[in-house]
């Protein structure tokens, strides 16, 4: 059970007081830096398998979403099948930033779709088999879409550099006072579908 009393770290680093699109800004800041995220999925067995996965974007500055252009002959999309319940976490070595989304896999191989978020890089994961129809291209029947539809999406952005971040641990261990040299944010539910609501009209 949480108990922010016992708790010092996250009740002296969350910060709630920021609109929607403060935090989707930080948000981006955090995933374009690292480009490439862990897309965890639980197997029928319950099993937790992760993989890194760079998605495609953001697209838009409202955007939440995060989407993967990826192969359909995959294990993942079984594992989505089964349980579209999934997480996409991203860290940032440099300044240790990170941001977990809690969300909902939807799988899609509409072809508008799959030509938005396409880029000639991709079909390098996919490779011509030589056989005239999975060629590697955006035509491939093995491209597939995957949208993650975040429920809830929690990171955390350094306010201080390394060496402030330093500073901070080290006084809280002499003097008893918790470091917090960044600020947890959380982009709640309410948020997401008031934003999802705005970018869809």
């Amino acid at each position: 059970m949480s108990n922010k009393q016992l708790d010092p770290y996250t009740a002296k680093a969350e910060n709630d007081n920021l609109t929607p699109q403060e935090k989707i800004e930080g948000l981006h800041s955090i995933v374009k830096n690292v480009k490439t995220g862990m897309l965890t999925t639980r197997s029928a067995s319950g099993q937790l398998h992760a993989r890194a996965m760079a998605p495609a974007g953001p697209v838009h500055p409202d955007q939440v979403n995060l989407v993967f252009i990826a192969n359909r002959a995959s294990a993942k999309f079984d594992e989505i099948e089964n349980d579209s319940h999934v997480n996409v976490a991203f860290y940032d070595e440099s300044t240790t930033n990170w941001a977990s989304y809690a969300g909902i896999a939807k799988i899609s191989q509409d072809k508008g779709k799959i030509a938005k978020h396409w880029s000639s890089a991709t079909a390098a994961w996919f490779g011509d088999l030589g056989d005239g129809v999975h060629k590697g291209d955006q035509n491939d029947p093995r491209i597939a879409v995957i949208e993650v539809i975040p429920v809830e999406i929690r990171y955390w952005i350094a306010t201080k550099g390394k060496i402030g971040q330093a500073v901070d641990v080290a006084v809280g261990a002499v003097t008893g006072k918790t470091a917090a040299p960044g600020e947890l944010r959380t982009i709640t539910s309410a948020e997401i579908q008031l934003v999802q609501g705005l970018t869809s009209k």
